[in-house]
């Protein structure tokens, strides 16, 4: 006779990653690391799918997926940062079970320091390294109001910035999708108005595109765009040659860098400066 098998059911930890904020690209059976990505304004998740190649199986590589976009055009927009981040340390939180640190590019990057604060407000320890990418530190970086301007203001500061290609800007339908999740995401930061709060104790590397407009390389030598007073550890900068999305030309650079500040043994090859802030 034929015993009936039970079907499978996920691990306790595979249920929690099943969730519309994250996305898991890359990682083995048992990743000694994880490592957290966050988008740009108007970026998915799937921006930094293309690092999961570059990731070795020591690293679990999970990226959030803000809603308004994609697969969650349909679900609703946070009002603020400080519902954005708590939603996502929702989702995270209970992933965090091994060492981890936190790549913010842009707007990520003011998600990502929230978001130190808020996981270890809610005892989770603290990360093992925190990157900021493309943007000055929160409370110093300038902000305006283009979250209130009209699609043609709008669609000229993602021209001026790069990364998105021209022809989706010329394309009505998809400008209309691209300009949603941007005005969206513009709302969040430009609002922003970080609390002031004691400095994090973990490293903190900056990392910049030499011709950056929001941050670039002479902004980054002064105190680190500001970074540096945010944290009592040691803060790092790191200059990429290239723009606002300097990251993308220089992906297999700047996966190796973070490899290598987050374990040396993660990555081979010829050694990177950092210049360090006290």
């Amino acid at each position: 006779m034929t015993v009936p098998q039970k079907a499978s059911r996920p691990s306790p930890r595979a249920a929690r990653a099943d969730s519309p904020w994250i996305r898991r690209w890359s990682g083995g059976s048992a990743p000694r690391y994880t490592l957290v990505c966050l988008p740009h304004a108007g970026g998915t998740a799937g921006f930094y799918r293309s690092w999961a190649a570059l990731t070795p199986p020591e690293v679990e590589l999970l990226a959030i997926q803000y809603p308004g976009r994609e697969d969650r055009f349909e679900d609703p927009e946070a009002a603020d940062m400080r519902e954005l981040v708590s939603a996502v340390a929702d989702a995270l939180g209970p992933l965090l079970d091994r060492p981890y640190a936190l790549f913010g590019h842009s707007m990520g990057s003011a998600v990502a320091w929230e978001l130190a604060h808020e996981l270890t407000g809610r005892g989770v320890p603290d990360p093992r390294r925190l990157f900021a990418s493309g943007r000055a530190a929160p409370g110093t970086a300038v902000t305006g109001d283009l979250h209130r301007q009209n699609d043609e203001t709008l669609s000229a500061e993602l021209a001026r910035l790069g990364g998105t290609d021209r022809e989706v800007l010329d394309d009505p339908g998809l400008r209309s999708l691209v300009l949603r999740a941007v005005r969206h995401d513009y709302r969040i930061i430009e609002t922003h108005r970080p609390a002031d709060r004691p400095p994090l104790s973990c490293p903190l590397h900056v990392l910049t595109g030499s011709a950056d407009p929001e941050l670039g390389e002479e902004r980054s030598r002064d105190r680190a765009g500001g970074w540096a007073d945010l944290t009592t550890a040691r803060t790092e900068v790191r200059v990429f040659p290239g723009d606002h999305f300097y990251l993308t030309p220089r992906r297999r650079e700047v996966v190796a860098a973070v490899l290598r500040r987050l374990d040396p043994s993660l990555t081979t090859g010829g050694a990177h400066t950092w210049p360090s802030t006290p």
